[in-house]
């Protein structure tokens, strides 16, 4: 299965979503850097593990780059950083929403998807309909998660959705 680093934000879209089990069905190998994990997530989300969260370790080179990452990109944290130098060890790509993190990225020639990719992937495998999406989406934004509703539109538009309203 292809691996997808991710940082925490694409895992709580995906909570808040209540799509977190059914993203664990998807073919992917889901995992975030270890330290991300206990730092960040361990206390509220333990359950990830079980569910198919892997965790992984920055080899003493890539940590050395991910430090380098937070002093060369200021607005990401450290742990975002250490998702990013975690992709780049793995040769695989980043999960994040985070506008800085993406460019981060970006530049340092990591291919980015976000919570919409995923979610798109969930409809395109027949894990949940369009309007369970929709419903989803609506879920993260009443919940303050924030994503480009609009484009979030209209893709499950262009995945055979309609609706009249707009995204909450």
């Amino acid at each position: 299965m292809r691996l997808l680093i991710s940082d925490a934000n694409i895992l709580i879209d995906m909570e808040e979503g209540e799509l977190i089990e059914k993203l664990f069905q998807l073919p992917y190998t889901f995992s975030i850097p270890d330290i991300l994990f206990y730092e960040e997530m361990a206390a509220e989300h333990e359950h990830l593990i079980e569910w198919g969260l892997t965790l992984n370790e920055l080899s003493g080179e890539t940590m050395s780059y991910g430090i380098g990452l937070t002093n060369q990109y200021k607005k990401p944290s450290r742990n975002d950083c250490f998702a990013l130098a975690l992709a780049k060890q793995e040769q695989c790509p980043l999960l994040t929403g985070d506008r800085d993190l993406r460019a981060a990225a970006e530049n340092e020639a990591v291919v980015v998807m976000g919570t919409i990719w995923l979610v798109n992937q969930l409809v395109l495998h027949h894990l949940i309909s369009v309007r369970q999406a929709h419903d989803a989406y609506r879920k993260m934004q009443n919940s303050g998660r924030r994503l480009p509703w609009d484009i979030a539109e209209q893709e499950l538009n262009a995945l055979g959705g309609t609706f009249s309203s707009k995204l909450p």
